[in-house]
């Protein structure tokens, strides 16, 4: 097994690029197969990723199922990260964060991933029907009952963080940060970096964006969230695209691929940022973790921080019914 350089989410160490699991069954289109998805977690583990992060909604469970037949060998050589909160009844997604349920759903996410414990456990997101405090009680309730060994949040303010953090140390808070989604820069990297939180960073790749290799999103697969989310419509993508080839142009001077710069520019932010690419192949799974031998000068990463940001990115992240589901900050444009 291969040792990558680590970071600290709580009192754990983790490989400074995770894994996000998501689209070895959820949100993405055509799904690998069982037994291609438990490959590419294997040679992921191999390869010395050591942080792996599920949730209750991949899937409606298939996922945790997945890492739960990598888990039987190989418990101990990771970092498991999963989420609760949001799930899917009949199909739909619900959120419900009162502290009964999201006892509930933990010990189902025991089951699924057959383990005794989870090192990092979610608010996958803050219920708004339910005090932040609340939900936070019941997660520290599943820390005395070692259940769970710390907490984190996701897609939150700084506002609710603070909220969370009077009721229990909050270990990490998992928001989207990417060059195309800069968010967090409203306040929640300088918090987390002040307060020792680790910011684990969702989509760094803008959900394949700047791989720099989607010509046309009409070509994905049928039941791709990407078909829904704003800057891949034909409204916004073509001037998207023109910064993805500006993109791709720099990393080539830069000697390393597209999403190698972009992860290698989220890790310049901070030793406390954590990106968690999901992939579903291992060829770009080798690809993301050669990021962490890519080192592009201060002038690379200032040109691809100026040439892709909130000022230059067309279309907002998200449409207003996903909006309404996140706490987190949000630019006051009609661009993010």
């Amino acid at each position: 097994m291969t040792t990558l350089p680590t970071r600290r989410v709580g009192d754990l160490d983790v490989s400074a690029i995770g894994l996000g699991c998501m689209p070895l069954s959820h949100a993405y289109g055509d799904q690998p197969s069982p037994e291609a998805g438990t490959a590419l977690l294997h040679e992921a583990i191999d390869a010395g990723v050591t942080f792996l992060d599920t949730a209750t909604l991949y899937g409606g469970g298939r996922n945790e199922e997945l890492a739960g037949q990598v888990l039987k060998t190989r418990r101990d050589e990771v970092v498991l990260a999963s989420k609760c909160v949001m799930h899917l009844v009949d199909g739909k997604k619900i959120i419900v964060g009162r502290p009964e349920s999201i006892k509930a759903m933990c010990d189902a996410s025991l089951q699924r991933l057959g383990v005794d414990v989870i090192d990092l456990y979610y608010l996958h997101r803050w219920d708004k029907n339910v005090p932040i405090e609340e939900s936070v009680g019941a997660m520290a309730e599943l820390v005395e009952a070692g259940k769970i060994r710390s907490i984190g949040l996701s897609e939150v303010s700084v506002e609710r963080l603070t909220a969370a953090q009077t009721v229990a140390p909050i270990a990490a808070v998992q928001n989207e940060y990417s060059l195309w989604t800069r968010n967090p820069e409203l306040g929640m990297v300088d918090a987390c970096r002040e307060r020792g939180v680790a910011l684990v960073a969702f989509s760094p790749l803008a959900r394949g964006f700047l791989a720099a290799t989607l010509r046309d999103p009409k070509t994905l697969p049928q039941g791709d969230i990407r078909k829904a989310m704003p800057r891949f419509t034909d409204e916004f993508y073509p001037a998207n695209l023109t910064l993805a080839d500006q993109f791709a142009s720099i990393a080539d001077g830069a000697g390393c691929t597209p999403s190698q710069l972009a992860l290698a520019w989220l890790l310049s932010r901070g030793d406390f940022v954590v990106p968690i690419p999901g992939t579903t192949s291992i060829e770009h799974l080798h690809e993301d973790i050669a990021a962490l031998d890519v080192h592009p000068g201060d002038d690379v990463l200032d040109a691809v921080g100026a040439l892709i940001n909130n000022d230059t990115v067309h279309g907002p992240r998200y449409t207003p019914a996903q909006l309404a589901e996140v706490d987190a900050e949000t630019f006051d444009t009609t661009t993010n």
